[in-house]
């Protein structure tokens, strides 16, 4: 059984997001990350890559002389997988079609995502198809 994913903040998931860009990285290189679109303190940054290892979301290994190197230990598949089911279940009572078409009514869509989706639905309607005839 896979162990429930850490309940993560939204300026832990800042963190994240620079992890996943790229890994493993120092203290410094996510800070000087952050730096460029958050006003945050070193201090601030460093805490939260701390409550991060403490939470399980991130672990390390020691670099080259004293510098630790951090990586994710969730993936961001995995996280979006768990935040997703999270929303659906508190705003639309797990129902996905009302999400759905909240955001096809709120969102531009390129032609391209509009064929992507179309794409999708079109599989997902051959595997309905396929369990329905079994």
């Amino acid at each position: 059984m896979m162990k429930e994913l850490p309940k993560i903040s939204e300026a832990e998931l800042e963190v994240m997001k620079v992890l996943w860009s790229r890994s493993p990285q120092t203290a410094n290189e996510v800070i000087e990350a952050l730096e460029v679109t958050m006003d945050w303190k070193p201090k601030t940054i460093r805490t939260l890559i701390n409550r991060l290892v403490q939470k399980e979301a991130v672990s390390y290994h020691q670099d080259k002389g004293r510098m630790y190197a951090y990586y994710p230990l969730v993936s961001q598949d995995s996280y979006l997988h768990v935040e997703t089911k999270s929303l659906l279940k508190r705003f639309y009572g797990a129902a996905f079609k009302p999400l759905l078409v909240n955001v096809l009514k709120e969102e531009k869509l390129s032609s391209e995502d509009i064929n992507e989706l179309k794409r999708i639905l079109d599989e997902k309607n051959e595997e309905n198809q396929r369990k329905d005839k079994s």
